[in-house]
């Protein structure tokens, strides 16, 4: 940092890295995030908030914000769900602010004017949102010193890598995103939007289709133990509160992801009836008590990411495989460092965590990379390193003694302001 201000190892920096699921934050040096807060915020107008019993929530001028997990799953007259994210890019820049204010004083417990920060980034973001950003840290937290990074990146640093192909599968898209030298390649970026939501969205469907009725915890008073396949017996909640759409929706949404985490298994081989029928079942019990197990169902809904072609939906033949959108990214690089991408491969982002995962992912490379390359899959064994792998890449970065006369210091910003960020961030 500009005149040395900052001793390596004295400097507590702070690691904040949001994503289209959650916003994680912690201290760098720690090797898990402190806090993980959903991205997704419960939101109403002011005049129907004054009625309510008055919350910590953070009141804004025009609307009301509920904010993290305990906040958002209260059933609530009116209620809608929001985020402040579009495309992994920060569009609500209010809401943003009041998320940042919650972790602050919530979470991290610690003054923004005393720690630096290192922010993560989608790699694909815009100058203006950058600007912006930089802006906000600096006049609104008024923080010692700023770094944004590509979350990419910080994701091969997590894995120890600098040049690589990081595969992130989140909750709104899965992207290939090419790093060389700690450098993204950014005309090679490829997205698709087969990931984590659309999962969800099969199992819903799935659920339709055997007529399993999906409900949310927060609609059930009390229920009975039911044998295996046996109508629930349950009874609903006395005085519901009228919720919205919005919210009912992100509620069931909450129990197929936890249904997906439980049941589904990727097939190492593309998806055929005969083998899988043999195929061992799972049980799962839904939240209203009704049980049963789950047979080929568990592989038939994951195949959509790796084989798009059995979507039934006509946009299905547009959207790239998991394996495509590895070899696409590849292909549009230069052809000298297509080698040293395909022996990094590396995987992230909470959807990988799919039982099986990786393993197909291996199997599809392998029949797709030319025969002269060498092809290397990693994946963090734990899945905290998985979900959490921009962040820990931060927290890496930000702890180095090297890495401490990078930061946008507060003086530089004060001279050139927010423009610096293009050239002190690449």
């Amino acid at each position: 940092m500009s005149g040395g201000v900052y001793g390596g190892d004295e400097v507590g920096a702070l690691v904040f890295d949001y994503g289209s699921f959650s916003i994680r934050s912690g201290y760098a040096g720690e090797d898990n995030p402190k806090s993980e807060v959903p991205t997704a915020v419960g939101m109403m107008d002011v005049a129907d908030a004054e009625k309510m019993e008055t919350e910590d929530g953070p009141v804004a001028s025009q609307s009301k914000y509920y904010i993290d997990t305990n906040s958002i799953r209260v059933a609530r007259n009116d209620m809608e769900m929001t985020s402040c994210l579009k495309e992994g890019m920060v569009e609500n820049w209010d809401l943003f602010e009041q998320m940042l204010d919650y972790v602050y004083k919530r979470h991290l417990r610690s003054e923004s004017n005393m720690h630096p920060v290192l922010m993560s980034e989608p790699a694909w973001n815009s100058k203006g949102k950058r600007e912006k950003l930089t802006e906000l840290m600096f006049e609104k937290y008024n923080v010692p010193a700023f770094f944004l990074c590509k979350n990419a990146v910080l994701s091969a640093f997590a894995n120890g890598r600098s040049t690589g192909l990081v595969l992130d599968s989140g909750a709104t898209h899965t992207t290939a995103v090419p790093v060389y030298d700690g450098y993204v390649l950014s005309q090679a970026i490829v997205k698709s939007p087969l990931a984590g939501d659309y999962i969800s969205m099969e199992c819903k469907k799935q659920m339709d289709e055997q007529n399993i009725e999906i409900v949310p915890p927060y609609m059930i008073g009390s229920k009975e133990a039911v044998g295996e396949g046996e109508p629930a017996k349950w009874t609903k909640r006395d005085k519901l509160p009228e919720v919205t759409k919005s919210f009912h929706n992100y509620m069931v949404k909450d129990v197929m992801q936890d249904f997906a985490a439980s049941v589904l298994q990727v097939s190492d081989a593309p998806y055929d009836e005969s083998p899988i029928d043999s195929m061992p079942t799972v049980h799962y019990e839904m939240p209203n008590g009704y049980n049963i197990d789950f047979g080929s169902e568990r592989f038939k809904i994951c195949e959509g990411l790796f084989d798009p072609s059995v979507i039934k939906e006509a946009q299905g033949n547009s959207m790239l495989g998991t394996g495509h959108v590895v070899t696409t990214s590849v292909g549009m690089c230069d052809i000298d460092i297509r080698p040293s991408l395909y022996s990094s491969v590396i995987t992230v982002g909470g959807n990988t965590m799919l039982q099986g995962y990786i393993d197909r992912l291996t199997r599809d490379l392998s029949t797709k990379t030319p025969p002269s390359m060498r092809l290397k899959v990693l994946a963090s064994a734990t899945t905290a390193e998985r979900r959490f792998s921009s962040w820990i890449g931060g927290s890496i970065l930000a702890s180095l003694g090297s890495f401490q006369q990078m930061w946008i210091s507060k003086q530089e910003y004060e001279e050139s302001g927010k423009v610096c960020v293009e050239r002190k961030c690449p």
